[in-house]
């Protein structure tokens, strides 16, 4: 199976630092995050990435090179102007003929990606994502009103959501959704496809999930022995 990792971003949410470096090389203890991502694909089984590049791109090149060091088989897009979220997979259409997984730049998981993907392959939908509960603190008194009249007042709940890990496993008909030549994000990918009446299913995953773009998450990820969590990692990827 191939994978498709999306590093095109410009990292707004951790400047100054992205001004220097993308997003996917910002540093996690010793070793940039992509690194870290590309590790845990080929511990998962994945031998062949695709990486989209815009910002920055020589760096993420010149880092990874073509992935021999780590047993990979790394090919690179290039955008010219930002292509979205999605829009990438635009680039490299003629190449993604079987179920494929495409993943953010900047996520670290002990998501196991055999689960993942025989998930995905109990339907014949063409698209699972990756889902995780998070609970968010919110900052406001939150009201519930009926006729403009208070009915529930809640000061400063936690909420709880399930939200996208940013990983998703596909199938090529996703494809055709996805316009050539535009920006396109993943929020126009799903209305296009729920308009079209396709159903889209998820997967709940119960551990690990960091999203670096985020502030605090990036400062929690250094908090994290990494080498015992990659051999704790590598363990559950082979049970699955």
């Amino acid at each position: 199976m191939k994978a498709v990792i999306q590093c095109g971003g410009m990292g707004t949410r951790l400047r100054p630092f992205t001004l220097v470096l993308p997003k996917p090389l910002m540093p996690i203890g010793a070793r940039p995050v992509l690194e870290m991502l590309l590790k845990w694909l080929r511990r998962n089984g994945i031998q062949e990435v695709y990486i989209t590049t815009g910002y920055l791109g020589h760096l993420i090149r010149t880092v990874c090179g073509d992935g021999s060091q780590w047993n990979l088989k790394i090919r690179y897009t290039q955008e010219m102007e930002p292509l979205g979220t999605i829009g990438p997979l635009s680039l490299i259409r003629d190449e993604l003929t079987e179920p494929f997984i495409v993943l953010n730049g900047d996520v670290l998981t002990d998501l196991s990606l055999s689960r993942f993907v025989a998930a995905h392959r109990k339907h014949t939908d063409p698209m699972t994502i990756a889902t995780v509960c998070r609970l968010i603190k919110m900052d406001f008194g939150v009201i519930d009103e009926v006729d403009n009249t208070v009915q529930v007042f809640r000061e400063k709940p936690t909420l709880s959501h399930l939200v996208s890990m940013g990983i998703y496993c596909m199938n090529p008909d996703v494809l055709q959704f996805i316009p050539s030549g535009i920006p396109f994000g993943f929020d126009d990918l799903m209305l296009q496809m729920m308009q079209n009446g396709t159903t889209v299913h998820v997967y709940k995953h119960d551990g690990l999930w960091l999203d670096i773009g985020r502030v605090d998450d990036f400062q929690n990820a250094q908090a994290i022995s990494w080498e015992d969590q990659s051999a704790s990692i590598e363990v559950t990827a082979t049970a699955a």
